[in-house]
């Protein structure tokens, strides 16, 4: 196969910080407003600024090249600075998820082996709670008040470097950062991603699908920590010379609106868990969507009924897709005028994807069957996780664990994870199908369907419902919902029992954590 055509502009030595940041000073952008935050905006020259400042700050502190940074961190320019001063020094810094726990935080900074944290003040509690158990760290950088003697203050070490800074001798095949998946099938495991992914992702999907332009203000519900957020944050905005706007506080649906009101963005990206929250507020005529032209979705897959409804409320189009931490972002897309609801889409450009069966051959148009996809921004391994990298990454494909099926027009249908399916009289069921079905009565807001054993040990679909507002529980009801589903989609697929609860359990990406509710 042809490379990709990114290849053929990167030279041998390159860092992903020259193309981003440096390049774009360069080119007369140094005074445009690169981020908007909290009712500043930064320029492409004063992020570089503060960049280098962080770069030198870790000099100092010993890091050096390859030397994992942990970064715990809230949206924000001082994130957006640490996340690229390290990658500048040739050092890995490592998104990760701010809502952990105490014992999520002791693994990952000792699987990685991170002699440096970077975090919020917010969050170091949290994180500290089993210092005693860290076998690598010895500085932790802190943004905001200091709790400990030992902490290091961001801006007190980082305003007193300079603001001049060499690029390290970096390579495009050098490891530039790492993303861990959310674990919604295990532990976290690193994808360790290489500075030349990120421009696979910039050609393909933010100019060849989305179009992203100097003109451009994108704000991103999902955050930085993992893959879909980075992109959309860090990456697209300064690739293509545009702004982005950080946003420090939990996404929520009143948060969101007014954000979008406050600075215009015309890009939106966000997950489906909060669009149908969002869709829940009732009085939406205060806030100004006008400047938006595209919305786009990834994380789970959109119900048909939330892309209509929005699409109905605010005239704009949701475009599904799907992307994964291993291929950094979206590798299948809906296009702007080219949407089919309930669909991921079509391939973007760039990428390649096989569905095959249980003996790797492919399976014909309209078959369900398990995605590979092959494209240039795939990660290169899992750290430290060698029987994973071995039965995900088959040599140039990756396999993403999903089902899904393509149609004869091109356009590819999730139909759950791979050990999400269940098999049913003989006969495999999507708990996506379901899902959808249930979620298209007027009384369910989210629903999620897993296997259970009935009184003969044969698998049947049970489902955990959250109920709209205003909406009680009740043996009718469930019945009800019972019914309906049996009229929407084949009678065999209905759930046979119907369990109501508050909230699902999510990864932070939205994805449903089905095997929490498997477990009980």
């Amino acid at each position: 196969m042809e490379k990709y055509k990114y290849q053929s502009f990167i030279p041998q030595y390159y860092n992903v910080t020259t193309k981003l940041i440096d390049e774009m000073v360069e080119k007369g952008l140094g005074d445009k407003v690169a981020v908007y935050y909290k009712d500043k905006g930064y320029s492409y020259a004063e992020m570089q600024s503060m960049i280098n400042r962080v770069g030198n700050a870790l000099k100092i502190l010993g890091v050096h090249m390859e030397e994992r940074v942990m970064l715990v961190m809230y949206d924000s320019p001082e994130a957006m600075a640490s996340f690229y001063g390290a990658i500048k020094i040739g050092a890995i810094p490592m998104p990760v998820n701010y809502m952990y726990t105490m014992h999520d935080y002791r693994y990952l900074l000792n699987n990685s082996r991170a002699r440096t944290l970077i975090a919020d003040s917010d969050f170091i509690e949290a994180i500290e709670g089993f210092k005693e158990k860290f076998l690598y760290l010895e500085n932790t950088i802190i943004v905001g008040e200091k709790t400990r003697a030992y902490h290091i203050s961001f801006h007190d070490i980082v305003d007193r470097c300079s603001d001049k800074l060499d690029v390290a001798y970096t390579t495009f095949e050098d490891a530039a950062f790492w993303n861990y998946t959310s674990g919604s099938t295990g532990v976290p495991k690193a994808a360790v991603h290489l500075q030349h992914d990120v421009f696979s992702c910039i050609d393909s999907y933010a100019k060849g699908i989305l179009g992203i332009n100097q003109d451009d203000i994108l704000f991103s519900a999902s955050k930085f920590f993992f893959a879909y957020g980075l992109g959309n944050s860090f990456f697209y905005p300064l690739a293509l010379g545009a702004s982005v706007v950080l946003l420090p506080d939990r996404p929520r649906p009143e948060t969101i609106y007014s954000t979008i009101t406050r600075y215009h963005p015309t890009v939106f990206f966000s997950v489906p868990t909060l669009y149908a929250s969002m869709l829940e507020v009732e009085d939406t005529k205060k806030y100004d969507l006008s400047s938006l032209r595209l919305c786009t979705s990834a994380g789970e897959a959109l119900p048909k009924e939330i892309f209509h409804e929005w699409k109905e409320r605010f005239g704009l189009e949701i475009l599904d897709g799907i992307g994964s931490t291993e291929l950094l972002h979206i590798f299948i897309s809906n296009r702007p005028g080219d949407v089919k609801p309930g669909s991921s889409g079509k391939l973007v450009p760039g990428y390649q994807a096989r569905i095959v069966d249980d003996k790797g051959e492919e399976v014909p148009d309209g078959k369900v069957g398990t995605l590979l996809v092959h494209g240039e921004s795939t990660a290169a391994y899992y750290y430290r996780h060698h029987d994973k990298t071995k039965t995900s990454m088959l040599g140039e494909w990756f396999n993403t664990g999903d089902k899904y099926y393509l149609d004869a027009g091109g356009y590819y249908y999730y139909r759950g994870r791979g050990d999400d399916m269940l098999k049913v009289g003989g006969i495999w069921v999507s708990p996506i199908e379901v899902e959808d079905a249930l979620v298209s009565h007027p009384a369910v807001l989210a629903a999620a369907v897993v296997a259970k054993k009935d009184e003969h040990h044969l698998v049947k679909p049970q489902a955990f419902v959250v109920l709209k507002k205003g909406k009680h529980p009740s043996e009718k009801l469930a019945k009800d919902i019972q019914a309906f589903v049996k009229k929407s989609i084949a009678p065999y697929k209905y759930p046979r029992w119907i369990e109501f609860v508050k909230a699902l359990p999510r990864t932070t990406t939205g994805k449903i954590q089905r095997y929490k509710l498997r477990e009980g």
